[in-house]
């Protein structure tokens, strides 16, 4: 199968479990960038945990100004610099990140939601939104990787938000990051089942 039909696949396999689409516009810049395919199965993965996110913070946390299509674009697209790195899909690296945010606003994508391609691994940022957080998280849990420092600065956020104690909603956020957790083998080999 061609590099093009293995990111078609890529693209609309359903998975197992199943798989949220990419949103329409995050899907054809990738058509239209003929992106690796292991690319739009991380995104894929991660668009899916961060819609997890958002359904479980939106009825929860009403008060909550949350822009939800920005989280799950931002999600759908967060690595997309890796168009251009390459190498940094299987290895490390951060030259993606401000390259990702150019590349989306040179195809036209306004600066409030090309920002999650620079933000996504800097979560410590000053004035970093919810939504900046929330993409920051999904990037994360979707392999089951954990990490306080990032959780705290979320649970804050919906304690402030909710009125509630940073401890309820730590166990509650954490009740729902371990289930999305157990997902990950999954969603790993998704990923895994589609080359560099």
């Amino acid at each position: 199968m061609t590099s093009t039909g293995l990111l078609l696949r890529a693209l609309d396999d359903p998975g197992h479990p199943p798989l949220r689409p990419l949103p329409d516009r995050a899907a054809e810049l990738l058509r239209k960038l003929d992106a690796p395919p292991r690319l739009a199965a991380h995104l894929r993965a991660v668009h899916d945990v961060a819609y997890e996110i958002v359904e479980w913070v939106s009825p929860r946390h009403p008060a909550l100004p949350l822009d939800r299509e920005a989280v799950l674009f931002g999600a759908a697209t967060h690595d997309i610099g890796k168009t251009l790195h390459v190498t940094e899909l299987s290895g490390p690296g951060s030259a993606h990140e401000e390259a990702g945010r150019e590349l989306l606003l040179a195809h036209g994508i306004a600066p409030h939601l090309a920002r999650f391609a620079a933000t996504h691994a800097s979560w410590t940022l000053p004035g970093l939104g919810v939504e900046d957080l929330l993409v920051s998280l999904a990037d994360k849990i979707w392999k089951n990787k954990r990490v306080p420092e990032l959780e705290d600065l979320v649970v804050r956020r919906l304690a402030e938000a909710g009125g509630r104690t940073v401890w309820e909603e730590f166990l509650e956020l954490d009740d729902l990051l371990t289930s999305v957790g157990d997902g990950a083998d999954a969603r790993l080999g998704f990923q895994a089942s589609y080359p560099v």
